[in-house]
């Protein structure tokens, strides 16, 4: 048990880009989501975020990117600090204003706007003028080159060109952070890796920081550099990449095949509460 005790437990340290430390959260005035999570990323980084479903990873960003409001959600204690200021229960446009920007789980391109209409509403809150927005515009464009050639509504695109028109309209924004939900659900295994390569790069060559929710730990773990695990609402392990890869616990309850998670859904589920919490 020892072995598993989470350093997000201690002390948040300082100078991090991003600090989440100690939320809890509601749902309705009545059902206790987070309880008790803490967690930061680095500057720079990419930080991956995992767990089962129902762990709380999707309303860790939301409580993040102040989208909770919208689901009847609120933090109820901790604070979330953003380049040294609490940016706990903030209007989500002020979030963004700040540098931070949630790409939802499922994609969330308006359907019927054209690529060009989904990329400028990515830029609505920016104020540096038209120009700057059709240069980053040709910079998205050259990320996603497949994007270029899409003039018709973005309903039409298929699931990958979705996924990268929702990572193309948050770059719009400028972020510092972007959040990424899922970005893996529904893709195939060969666009799988092109978004995480697509990610990487970004990480890599614009500087963007990237905290990553993802059920499929071994592609989030080989994009991320450091990475936390949640259950029931809290971190129970947490680790650089490498480590966590190689943690016995962590093989066995999300790096095992697709046919033994299904299999053993249940005793996997009682194994890790029983051991983790």
């Amino acid at each position: 048990m020892a072995g598993l005790v989470s350093s997000a437990l201690q002390a948040i340290a300082p100078g991090a880009l991003l600090a989440v430390n100690n939320i809890e959260v509601v749902y309705d005035d009545i059902v206790l989501v987070l309880r008790g999570l803490s967690l930061e990323v680095p500057s720079g980084a990419i930080v991956a975020l995992l767990g089962a479903n129902g762990a709380g990873k999707s309303t860790t960003l939301k409580a993040i990117s102040g989208l909770l409001k919208s689901e009847d959600g609120a933090i109820t204690r901790g604070d979330i600090v953003f380049e040294g200021a609490s940016i706990a229960g903030a209007e989500p446009d002020a979030i963004v204003r700040r540098g931070v920007f949630q790409v939802m789980e499922g994609r969330r391109i308006v359907a019927d706007m054209t690529v060009l209409e989904n990329l400028r509403v990515g830029a609505f809150t920016r104020t540096d003028g038209a120009a700057a927005v059709r240069e980053d515009i040709d910079r998205v464009y050259g990320y996603f080159p497949r994007l270029r050639e899409r003039t018709g509504l973005a309903g039409y695109l298929s699931g990958g060109e979705q996924q990268m028109l929702a990572i193309g309209r948050a770059l719009m924004a400028k972020p510092k952070l972007i959040l990424m939900d899922e970005p893996s659900m529904g893709l195939s295994p060969l666009l799988v890796r092109e978004v995480c390569s697509i990610i990487a790069r970004l990480n890599r060559e614009l500087g963007v920081t990237v905290l990553l929710v993802e059920q499929n730990a071994q592609l989030a773990l080989q994009v991320a550099s450091y990475g936390y695990i949640m259950e029931q609402g809290k971190v129970v392990l947490d680790g650089n990449s490498q480590a966590l890869l190689a943690n016995e616990d962590v093989k066995e309850f999300y790096l095992g095949g697709a046919s033994e998670r299904k299999s053993f859904k249940n005793l996997k589920s009682f194994k890790r509460r029983k051991r983790w919490l």
